[in-house]
């Protein structure tokens, strides 16, 4: 990636994510991400670091039974260092089943992924797929 505008890296974090590519996703974190990740479930709350991101991810791939999915569902919205993208996420395993709109809020500085903020359709129905810890 040449290009550093917080778009150019919001659409080549989704790109990379889109294809299967979690290393180079992940390569386009700050090294100090936080993820917000909204609800009242097990996986609500602050995440930090790559590592703290990856366990996170990692964790909702175990929970959905390797389900887990998400596709960028319209055009990249920026206002300075931030970039919005509507977003599907879906998930699915023997006994549930969840697929939803979003929006991801990405905070971009110096080209890496500072913040992450997400919002939900569904907070309800997206915590009764998650489940309590």
């Amino acid at each position: 990636m040449t290009e550093h505008t917080p778009v150019a890296v919001a659409t080549t974090y989704f790109e990379a994510l889109g294809r299967g590519d979690v290393p180079a996703a992940m390569a386009l974190l700050a090294d100090d991400v936080v993820w917000h990740q909204p609800g009242a479930n097990r996986f609500s709350g602050d995440h930090t670091g790559v590592a703290g991101v990856g366990a996170l991810l990692g964790g909702m791939m175990e929970a959905s039974e390797g389900s887990f999915g998400l596709a960028v569902t319209g055009p990249a919205m920026s206002n300075g260092e931030f970039v919005a993208l509507p977003v599907r996420f879906t998930g699915q395993r023997s006994d549930a089943a969840m697929d939803m709109a979003g929006i991801d809020l990405l905070t971009v500085r110096d080209g890496k992924i500072a913040e992450v903020h997400l919002f939900s359709e569904d907070g309800p129905a997206e915590d009764i797929f998650w489940g309590r810890a």
